[in-house]
């Protein structure tokens, strides 16, 4: 098996010097980023956020609300479409939070592998101040996530914890900042057993990807003299398109390849992409009601900012995951096989479905017939459990106006992955032509996966009565 560097770069994995050009491209978007104020125009809109104040107005454009198109929406009242606008909106954002949080992890795991090589320390600062930002976000997020959610659906409808996974008082946002480490990052002392798990995953990466001990991520190491375990959060567009172990496994990787550092910024590419679908939308809503001089909710001002902070956060991985890697020496056998594995798990557990309840959400709605049975039952709906599972199928189990939306949105991903997947000189054919995204974006094959997936919700739940 090859190393990582060739022969003629025997203490690098860089071809001949730092790509100078790249550099320069980060520190003007980092400058430009450390010169805006979209986060703090975030944080003081998160601090003044009572759903009250916001609840008589659209957040959006109602196609993107929980259930746009579907025979329950057309009969529905015009407050349980502004609630189901004002869910979606939680709905997505809750995913978003969760995402953001796995990326300030995999920020500092890859930053460590940068610092390694050796010349790039205005990279490092980017993705620093990046998690830095982060956490703003997610706090945001988090805080009008769970007030919206007890407000229209109650505490106890979702079974929300009032103690490890609360939001912290706006008062102590810094404190909670500069301490998010173990309640947000998910990080948590070893055990015996997910040390045995952990030192396991790293000692088989460690065989597999040559020269690893010696880009092996600073970050890592500090985390493992302290005895504090990454462990893979199963929430977010990682998460949902890889079970743990893998995950974690992916993630030495990343910690242990200056390439594969690279490739994980294709993966985050894709995050930053799909939120854009639906995130472009708000911030237009956002820009028509500015200029007809009417009242902006804050979660519409919140997605606004948001979509300026993340252009930042866009480029980054655009210059790392589609140019930098070119830059380091052609990666081994090896290196292309497990970013070929990333890129193939993410278009099979993240773009491979079709959701016909949230769109621009390209999942099955099998992962989301739970919490469209909790609102149907709520006292928003004020259904039986009968009257909702003859909704779910009428929703979700025959074609609607709300198909055809979801076909727009997934188009529109489609289309942008395959510019992207034009530039990766390394791709499979299955992934270079999207051909699982590809093939989940049918119609027909989302209804059949929504009637088996009804079938066994159904059954489920009358075991359960």
């Amino acid at each position: 098996m090859n190393t990582i560097q060739d022969s003629k770069t025997e203490n690098s994995p860089i071809s001949n010097q730092p790509p100078l050009r790249h550099l320069k491209l980060n520190e003007v978007n980092l400058r430009h980023n450390l010169e805006s104020d979209y986060t703090e125009k975030i944080e003081a809109l998160d601090k003044s956020f009572d759903y009250a104040s916001n609840s008589q107005h659209l957040w959006g454009v109602p196609e993107l609300s929980i259930l746009y198109g579907t025979p329950l929406y057309e009969q529905a009242s015009d407050s349980q479409k502004l609630a189901l606008n004002h869910l979606y909106w939680g709905a997505q954002y809750d995913a978003v939070a969760a995402s953001e949080a796995s990326t300030i992890n995999y920020n500092q795991v890859t930053a460590g592998v940068f610092a390694k090589v050796g010349g790039y320390d205005s990279l490092c600062s980017t993705l620093d101040h990046e998690s830095h930002q982060e956490k703003y976000h997610i706090h945001a997020f988090q805080n009008i996530v769970s007030k919206t959610k007890i407000a229209l659906l109650g505490k106890q409808a979702l079974k929300l914890k009032s103690n490890k996974n609360s939001v912290s008082k706006p008062g102590n946002l810094r404190k909670t900042a500069s301490k998010v480490g173990e309640k947000i990052l998910n990080l948590s002392s070893t055990s015996s057993y997910s040390e045995l798990q952990y030192k396991g995953l790293r000692s088989l990466s460690k065989a597999l990807v040559k020269n690893s001990s010696e880009y092996y991520s600073s970050y890592l190491l500090e985390l493992e003299k302290k005895g504090v375990l990454l462990n893979a959060s199963s929430k977010g567009y990682f998460g949902v398109a890889n079970p743990q172990p893998l995950l974690q496994f992916f993630a030495f990787h990343w910690g242990s390849s200056p390439f594969l550092a690279c490739q994980h910024y294709t993966y985050r590419l894709t995050g930053n992409m799909n939120l854009k679908t639906y995130e472009y939308q708000y911030s237009r809503y956002f820009r028509e009601l500015e200029k007809k001089e009417e009242f902006i909710p804050i979660p519409t001002a919140i997605s606004h900012y948001h979509l300026l902070d993340e252009a930042f956060h866009t480029t980054t991985s655009q210059l790392i995951g589609r140019d930098l890697y070119k830059d380091f020496s052609k990666p081994t056998g090896y290196e292309q096989f497990i970013g070929n594995l990333v890129f193939y798990r993410m278009q099979q557990g993240f773009l491979g479905g079709l959701s016909l309840g949230i769109a621009s959400t390209f999942r099955q709605d099998a992962a989301f017939l739970s919490y469209y049975d909790k609102i149907l039952r709520s006292p928003l709906f004020g259904m039986s459990e009968e009257e909702s599972l003859y909704w779910l199928e009428k929703c979700l189990c025959q074609e609607h106006q709300g198909f055809h939306v979801q076909v727009k949105y997934h188009q529109k991903m489609l289309k942008n992955m395959l510019r992207l997947t034009d530039s990766l000189d390394y791709l499979w054919p299955v992934n270079r032509e999207m051909r699982l995204m590809k093939a989940g974006g049918s119609i027909e094959r989302a209804i059949t996966n929504n009637i088996k997936a009804f079938l066994q919700f159904k059954e489920t739940v009358t075991v359960l009565n």
